[in-house]
């Protein structure tokens, strides 16, 4: 009797390992899919992991395993089974009955801009003896883009307000309807359509709305995020990206076009970053794409060379605003040379705390603006 329930014993055992090897993995998915295609630095979003057993055939306990990149740090309970390293490991253990779907959310928050894809997953299965499971890679295709913080609004309208100045200070060369400063008496050589029908009721004679007027606007930003020093300042250099990347966003708002151009590589082209903006959101959100494959140590020009390319150019009536976090080896005698006829340099100088006591002098033409790095 007991050899005969030594040896039905044994045949289940072979039988279930010859049945789970040859079926343990048909109409059996997985599928690895970001809940959001872009995010900014800081936000929350999610990974869902799908497992699909779509047959007749039990499975006691399924793993998943698959790595991201480290910058995306999980949160609640997704920190369960998983670690860091060189990438952020996962593994989660399923079990399923027949013809059965398990979804799971693994929150988390991207830590850093960046552009990350999860190409691959591997799922491993075992059988009711729980005997030496049965593995398979699962190719995935889902990528998250990470674009820049956006920065305190107060700090970056500080900026925005004085690039405004420095436009609106120029010689007036045509009224701009979007700079709306005032109400007036009308006058016969006011246009018709300025005329402010609820003013003149209240005032009882016609009055007529009044506007600033800018020059025809002229505006380049130039990104430098070379590290001139042998230490590397990488904060300081994201802190750059977010600080172009907001007032980019303020001035699509405010419908200016403008010109940004740095000396990071741009990896679609191989050459130095550089891209037009037209005034509208779309614009914005490209730059913000672009802004999040760079590399910051993948630099074409040194930062002299940068601003030498624009002081060639001889533009007059130009805006320029640098932001730079270098002020060594003669920079601003470089910045200077920006100037040339009726230009304006606006300087944005992120510094470590540390450092706030060593702001460059200014000079005509040039206006220097700190911004403290925690």
């Amino acid at each position: 009797m007991l050899l005969l329930l030594l040896c039905g014993v044994w045949l289940a055992w072979f039988l279930a390992g010859k049945l789970y090897r040859n079926y343990w993995n048909r109409n059996l998915s997985l599928l690895l899919s970001f809940h959001d295609a872009v995010l900014y630095e800081g936000d929350t979003s999610a990974i869902r992991e799908t497992v699909i057993n779509d047959k007749l055939l039990p499975l006691p306990a399924v793993e998943v395993r698959f790595a991201a990149d480290r910058s995306l740090e999980f949160l609640n309970d997704a920190l369960a089974n998983s670690g860091a390293s060189d990438q952020r490991y996962k593994r989660d253990v399923f079990s399923f009955l027949f013809h059965q779907k398990i979804e799971r959310t693994l929150p988390f928050i991207p830590r850093r801009r960046g552009v990350y894809p999860i190409t691959s997953a591997s799922v491993t299965g075992y059988d009711f003896f729980f005997r030496s499971g049965y593995y398979m890679d699962v190719p995935q295709q889902t990528t998250l883009s990470v674009w820049p913080r956006q920065l305190d609004t107060r700090r970056i309208t500080l900026v925005f307000q004085a690039i405004s100045g420095i436009l609106l200070s120029k010689s007036r060369l045509y009224p701009d309807p979007f700079e709306f400063s005032g109400i007036r008496e009308y006058q016969r050589s006011d246009p018709r359509n300025h005329i402010n029908w609820k003013a003149t009721a209240r005032m009882g004679s016609l009055m007529t709305n009044q506007f600033d007027s800018t020059t025809d606007l002229a505006l380049t930003v130039l990104l430098d995020l070379e590290d001139e020093l042998i230490l590397k300042y990488g904060e300081l250099n994201e802190e750059s990206i977010r600080i172009a990347s907001s007032l980019s966003a303020r001035f699509v708002k405010n419908r200016m076009a403008f010109t940004i151009r740095s000396n990071v590589t741009d990896p679609a082209v191989g050459g130095p970053f550089f891209m037009d903006l037209a005034a509208d959101a779309g614009s914005a959100a490209g730059l913000n794409q672009k802004l999040a494959c760079i590399d910051t140590t993948q630099t074409s020009l040194a930062t002299a060379e940068l601003i030498a390319v624009e002081a060639a150019a001889g533009r007059t009536d130009h805006t320029y605003v640098l932001i730079s976090k270098n002020k060594e080896g003669g920079l601003a005698d470089a910045v200077r040379s920006l100037t040339g006829t009726g230009n304006h340099v606006l300087w944005v100088l992120p510094l470590l705390s540390s450092d706030l006591s060593s702001v460059p002098q200014t000079a005509p033409g040039v206006t220097i603006l700190p911004w403290e790095v925690s």
